[in-house]
């Protein structure tokens, strides 16, 4: 059977604490994006977001795309890769050009956004995002399409987002060590929120809370643009960890305990559920209330939407998000979460899945494959995303001979 035209093509690499998952896309003539093949593989080289091992994370990159390839029946060239971890940094910035022509033209854009990102950051970070929140012409505010339009003066205001450049390095090194070239890194709750939020929901003032295995991460979008993101280090793998000490069970048990029982509210428990826990070592396996792991798993995820409650106020946006919280990521799949969220944080909640897609909808419809979807769309909102797609690197191809040569491509 022929291969796919690769034309259309896009790749969204969603490189996690827990796991690496990597989406393909095909874009339609009329713009619609449809997933035909999903990888997946366990991740082991990352720590909250940043990798720790280079040669463990390339391998689970291999595998994922390979996986991806196969049921697409393609071969990728270059992926659009999510990054989070604490090291990203993010503030609001401001920049300001004088119009040549007397009308705005792209050229004037791009000066007032350098304009905007001219602003004193660390040595150690690289700015990642440039964001426009809106533009000022004269004394008009509020525009989001400047081009066209005539004045003398034109300012911007943007949310930047700056990175770790060793932790943007190790994960572009990872990637073109498969033989893939790196498209552009996107900030994780940024991709996230192009698959979960509604336009409506982002001109209204909303919060997404993005639960993944090794942080958290929060964007708060009002007006219609985002304005303040940021990190927090709690999420599922402090879940399991409580889980494996408190019951005394190995923590690849607690994993699995946490995924088919556990619950975020302890009322929603009936009192005469018991579950089965494994015992350390040879020790034989015990029965526990249900309502004892919804005790230790309410208790974590209560300090993390307290976390959460502080960087809203901290922020000063927690009083213009009338459309509330949106959460996704896997660590809001555990039943409760929603609800208990309500509870901590006074204002509506839902769970946010993807849904802007077809193709393989039925895989990749739930909140764990949020940012991957996201990716997708991001990338197929990039013009220079068909021309990147079809042509591999020089390092790209050695590097993929290297594999076949090595017996692990």
């Amino acid at each position: 059977m022929a291969k796919r035209s690769e034309k259309s093509l896009i790749v969204g690499l969603d490189i996690g604490t827990s796991k690496i998952v990597a989406i393909i896309g095909e874009v339609g003539e009329d713009g619609s994006l449809e997933v035909v093949g999903v990888g997946s593989h366990p991740s082991r080289g990352l720590k909250r977001g940043v990798v720790v091992d280079i040669e463990s994370t390339e391998q689970a990159i291999q595998r994922a795309v390979e996986e991806a390839e196969l049921m697409a029946d393609c071969e990728v060239h270059s992926v659009f890769a999510g990054i989070a971890g604490s090291h990203i940094r993010s503030l609001n910035s401001h920049g300001a050009v004088a119009i040549r022509d007397k009308e705005v033209t792209d050229g004037d854009v791009e000066r007032v956004l350098e304009s905007a990102r001219a602003v004193a950051v660390p040595a150690d970070q690289s700015i990642l995002h440039v964001l426009p929140q809106e533009y000022v012409i004269d004394q008009t505010d509020g525009i989001r399409q400047p081009v066209g339009m005539s004045g003398v003066r034109l300012e911007a205001h943007v949310h930047l987002v700056t990175a770790g450049a060793s932790a943007t390095q190790n994960l572009s090194k990872c990637v073109a060590r498969c033989g893939l070239q790196v498209d552009d890194l996107i900030l994780q709750q940024l991709a996230s929120s192009y698959a979960v939020l509604s336009q409506d929901e982002k001109d209204l003032g909303i919060a997404l809370i993005d639960i993944g295995a090794g942080t958290t991460d929060i964007a708060v979008f009002t007006e219609g643009a985002i304005r303040y993101t940021a990190c927090i280090p709690i999420a599922g793998d402090l879940v399991t960890n409580d889980i494996a000490v408190a019951l005394r069970t190995p923590t690849i048990h607690a994993e699995e305990i946490k995924i088919k029982y556990a619950c975020a509210l302890e009322q929603m428990t009936a009192s005469d559920e018991t579950i089965q826990v494994p015992s350390v070592g040879d020790r034989l396996a015990r029965r526990l209330e249900r309502r004892t792991l919804a005790q230790v798993v309410e208790a974590r995820y209560r300090e993390l939407f307290q976390h959460v409650a502080k960087q809203l106020s901290q922020s000063g946006f927690d009083s213009v998000i009338p459309a509330g919280l949106v959460l996704t990521g896997g660590g809001s799949k555990m039943e409760g979460v929603a609800e208990l969220a309500e509870e901590v944080l006074h204002m509506p909640v839902r769970i946010g899945k993807p849904s802007v897609v077809t193709g393989l909808s039925d895989v990749v419809n739930n909140q764990n494959h949020a940012t991957g979807v996201g990716l997708l769309i991001y990338g197929s909102k990039t013009e220079s995303t068909a021309p990147k797609s079809t042509v591999p690197s020089v390092e790209g191809l050695w590097s993929r001979v290297s594999h076949w040569f090595k017996g692990d491509f």
